[in-house]
């Protein structure tokens, strides 16, 4: 399942998207950094591809040939907040 990062519902599309496609529930752009697998706000220029230029807006269409759609986009969000809680559960515990 191809899922849009902006409203988190499936775009239905199956083969990577064109530079001008949009997601067919809320119009955002497709080919984004933030729907790509190798997004990761971690890595150098947030991007886990070393060999893909830099692009500065993650959520506007781009030209970036390695782009590969992540399955389950508005996952990532979630597995982040799961974190999030796990480690302020272990904060909680270690200071009481």
């Amino acid at each position: 399942m191809n899922s849009c990062f902006s409203c988190g519902k499936d775009t239905g599309i199956i083969e990577k998207p064109g530079r001008r496609d949009t997601c067919p529930s809320c119009g955002s752009d497709l080919r984004v950094c933030l729907n790509c697998r190798f997004y990761d706000m971690a890595a150098y220029n947030e991007c886990r591809e070393p060999a893909a230029e830099r692009v500065v807006e993650k959520d506007k269409a781009n030209f970036c040939d390695y782009f590969s759609f992540e399955s389950g986009a508005s996952g990532k969000d979630a597995d982040m907040d799961m974190d999030k809680d796990e480690a302020k559960k272990k904060l909680d515990d270690l200071f009481r």
